[in-house]
């Protein structure tokens, strides 16, 4: 069965979107929690390889990843700032913007929530004036397909 991605409204400066994928939570949570494995559904073309950071990442923990934006290579560290086994994953880049995973068991599989959150960040208007939450809007929808293909079939 395939699912759409659906937009979520979770408020102002805060980039949502949700897929039902058939698969378990612990199945997504474990590709969400091991940085070394993000290339595997960056749907925005920004994640390169060379990652350094434990392969299951908890709270507080930070991890690097190249990456490349406008033709532009640059490494960031985020922090890992929520973590709960099978439900929620969050993390926090330098600038203050923050990545979020909820995972929400569901009869077809696990609803799989992705936010860019970036109402936290001094750098909101930038953000917004460079098109950010609209280029990342697309790379959201397009890691939520990749993660639906990826268990296609596999049921909840």
């Amino acid at each position: 069965m395939t699912h759409d991605v659906e937009t979520v409204d979770t408020g102002s400066r805060r980039v949502t979107r949700r897929m039902t994928v058939e698969t378990t939570p612990s199945e997504i949570f474990a590709l969400l929690a091991d940085p070394h494995r993000h290339g595997e559904l960056d749907g925005s073309g920004t994640v390169r390889d060379a990652v350094s950071g434990p392969h299951r990442v908890a709270l507080g923990d930070r991890f690097a990843v190249n990456m490349r934006q406008l033709g532009i290579p640059y490494r960031i560290t985020s922090t890992v700032v929520e973590d709960e086994e099978d439900r929620l994953i969050a993390w926090r880049h330098p600038v203050g913007h923050v990545w979020r995973w909820e995972l929400e068991p569901d009869p077809e599989g696990t609803v799989v929530t992705e936010t860019f959150d970036y109402s936290t960040t001094l750098a909101a208007p930038m953000f917004e004036l460079s098109g950010r939450p609209a280029r990342n809007a697309g790379g959201i929808e397009e890691t939520l397909r990749r993660l639906g293909a990826r268990f296609a079939g596999h049921g909840g």
